[in-house]
């Protein structure tokens, strides 16, 4: 796999039962690129993120996550992605630093680590200014 790709999706498919819900899907998405899953109701969108993400395995194929293979490697390629979703999965009633922290201890993180990341991602996102409101206050775009 090139350094140049974070992901690469070859030959997966999955079957649920009789039922065919993603068919032969390949794409390669290149470090820094915007890059958009599209299709009607279903489609495959969903399962083919759940196989991404690791929560569902294919039945065939390889998806490598910066060269890890969410087959062989889960928990090191499930450190390499997040998903955001049309809602947010955040506790309005805590702060964006809050829930950032949480986020970083279940991903591993100790305290200090957990700290530090969480201090850069509100600094990268243009949110430090706001990291200690609760999210209650915050637009849909700032919680996700």
């Amino acid at each position: 796999m090139s350094h140049n790709n974070s992901v690469n999706v070859t030959h997966i498919y999955k079957q649920f039962g009789n039922k065919t819900a993603v068919k032969d899907i390949s794409f390669t998405i290149k470090q820094g690129e915007i890059f958009g899953l599209l299709g009607p109701n279903g489609a495959g969108k969903t399962t083919i993120i759940r196989m991404m993400t690791t929560l569902l395995h294919q039945d065939t194929g390889q998806i490598l996550l910066n060269g890890y293979d969410t087959s062989t490697q889960s928990r090191l390629a499930r450190q390499q992605f997040s998903v955001t979703g049309q809602s947010a999965a955040v506790d309005q009633d805590l702060t964006a630093r809050e829930n950032l922290m949480i986020f970083g201890k279940l991903n591993g993180l100790n305290h200090a680590a957990a700290h530090t990341r969480t201090t850069e991602l509100l600094t990268d996102f243009d949110l430090i200014n706001s990291a200690d409101q609760t999210l209650a206050t915050f637009s849909g775009g700032m919680r996700r």
